[in-house]
């Protein structure tokens, strides 16, 4: 599909989709086409459908998964193929409410002093210590860092909006110490076999390691970060609109969500049972 690709990749350039998107977009008008050996553009909407039926039923892809296929294949052919009567009857299930699951500050700090690589070690603080997204840590400059002001500055994130998020004394310390010693350029994080930064699968890979040698059992991968610096933030009495503006969020509402997650305001509200009146245990 090599014209249908190029087609497909410049109508998502144009509308300003970020690279990840494009990439996962790309990848699932290519796994349709390699289902049914034939042309995406050849399809009709019951071998979309049935493509979509073996990815829940047979292949058993998660939720989000699903999800984000079946928005490829809409850009696919409602944007590019221009095929706006073209809808697909496969019911998109809800997303299931799981909260996740917070790291505490002892995990995080048995976490972080796993690693016996510098930059790994640091790659992990500056994950907590900013609460950035996976995509947004890898891709910072040494420019970004600001000791004047203490910020630390996230170029193009989610949205392709620039924020400045937190930079701690502690983290500007550890950044220091191994700028010293590795002197990277430009990239904070480089990769060690081009210039380029580290990618988002080898953060991955150094959170898991570490996680595993700290015995913490908790879900998530390295995203739980964000979730804990969000969560802690809260507990530790930042009103959720300076939260909202450092993780980038959009909506308050989506900040809400670590609401319910601090300890402290689950901690602040008694149970019905201990405001009765005293009952024989």
């Amino acid at each position: 599909m090599g014209e249908l690709r190029e087609r497909m990749d410049r109508d998502m350039i144009v509308r300003g989709l970020a690279d990840r998107t494009r990439e996962s977009y790309l990848a699932a008008v290519a796994g349709l086409a390699k289902f049914h050996r034939r042309p995406p553009d050849r399809l009709t909407q019951r071998e979309v459908e049935a493509y979509l039926v073996h990815l829940t039923t047979e292949r058993k892809l998660a939720w989000n998964t699903r999800s984000l296929i079946i928005n490829g294949l809409r850009f696919f052919y409602h944007t590019t193929l221009g095929r706006r009567q073209m809808d697909f009857a496969v019911p998109r299930p809800k997303a299931p409410a799981q909260l996740p699951e917070i790291l505490s500050r002892e995990e995080v700090a048995r976490l972080l002093s796993r690693p016996t690589n510098r930059k790994h070690r640091v790659l992990l603080m500056t994950a907590y210590a900013t609460g950035l997204r996976v995509s947004e840590l890898v891709a910072l400059r040494v420019s970004a860092i600001d000791s004047d002001r203490m910020t630390i500055r996230v170029e193009q994130g989610k949205g392709r909006q620039d924020r400045y998020t937190l930079l701690s004394p502690r983290l500007l310390e550890a950044l220091r110490n191994y700028w010293r010693l590795t002197r990277p350029e430009p990239w904070l994080f480089p990769s060690p076999r081009a210039a380029a930064p580290i990618s988002v699968s080898c953060a991955q890979r150094v959170y898991a390691s570490a996680k595993r040698e700290a015995g913490v059992h908790k879900r998530g991968g390295i995203h739980a970060l964000r979730h804990a610096f969000a969560t802690h933030l809260l507990e530790a009495g930042t009103d959720l609109h300076t939260i909202q503006r450092l993780l980038g969020h959009r909506h308050l509402s989506t900040t809400m969500r670590y609401f319910h997650l601090a300890q402290k305001t689950l901690a602040e509200r008694p149970s019905p049972l201990d405001l009765l009146p005293p009952i024989p245990s």
